[in-house]
């Protein structure tokens, strides 16, 4: 779910923000580099939300018997974080890699792409 709600709300932003045009005003390749950069910025808070239980699991599968309490005490708050550089690295690229790649194919088989969601209009409008 990450992965989803992060790139939605992330290309918003880039294209609130960063672009400097609509993006109906973007090539398809202009778009296809916020499709790529909004999937690594997806795949960035996807790895730090599931890394500490990832770890925890893959402790618990190394000592069997052990609890969640017991890896916790034994490995520290700390240890749930180690690896977490590489891991961010390994989960961007390849989320970027699934949104380009899903964004391509649309692209080159002329599949419309829906316009990114407008913000919400303000209560007093």
């Amino acid at each position: 779910m990450m992965k989803f709600a992060c790139f939605e709300r992330t290309v918003e932003l880039i294209y609130a923000h960063v672009v400097p045009k609509p993006r109906a005003d973007c090539s398809k390749g202009e778009q296809l580099v916020v499709t790529f950069a909004a999937g690594y910025i997806a795949g960035v808070f996807c790895a730090i939300v599931s890394h500490p239980a990832d770890t925890l699991v893959s402790k618990l599968n190394q000592e069997k018997g052990a609890s969640s309490v017991d890896v916790l005490k034994k490995i520290g708050f700390g240890g749930l974080w180690k690896g977490l550089g590489p891991r961010i690295i390994m989960i961007g690229t390849l989320t970027a890699l699934q949104w380009f790649i899903y964004d391509s194919v649309k692209v080159t088989l002329n599949i419309p792409r829906p316009p990114p969601p407008a913000p919400p209009k303000a209560k007093s409008e």
